[in-house]
């Protein structure tokens, strides 16, 4: 016997704060019939296309330390590179904690980032940048 991720919950000061802005970030709508409403305590949000989910959840407790899991996140296919995305969060709100990029060569790397609330997520490269580092098949 096995078992399966449901959805991920993340705790958090404002559920519905946190999960508008999480949505635009991940393509991500409301959930229907979620009452996704501004003094929520519970919000959920889910990816139209694959059914994923991620809830967010109130609580009292207050982000103090690293994060022991976070989300690494990659473009979308067709959405442009890493350093596209970074602006397009920073934009966002999101905030530069490290900068990875470079770290195994060039066009390596990540960027280590954080939402409004603190949690932190990293952006990777895009799959495209990935197939562009990949070495040509061998020849017979």
């Amino acid at each position: 016997m096995t078992s399966f991720i449901s959805h991920l919950t993340v705790d958090c000061a404002n559920a519905f704060e946190l999960s508008e802005w999480w949505k635009p970030v991940l393509g991500f709508t409301d959930l229907p019939g979620d009452p996704n409403e501004p003094g929520h305590e519970e919000c959920m949000i889910v990816d139209p296309d694959t059914g994923q989910q991620v809830l967010f959840l109130e609580t009292p407790d207050r982000k103090v330390t690293k994060n022991r899991l976070h989300l690494d996140l990659r473009p979308r296919p067709g959405s442009g590179s890493r350093d596209d995305e970074l602006e397009r969060l920073l934009d966002l709100g999101a905030t530069q904690v490290a900068d990875h990029r470079g770290i195994y060569g060039p066009g390596s790397g990540w960027v280590v980032l954080a939402d409004p609330e603190g949690n932190e997520f990293c952006i990777l490269r895009s799959q495209a940048e990935l197939d562009e580092q990949q070495p040509p098949p061998a020849q017979a």
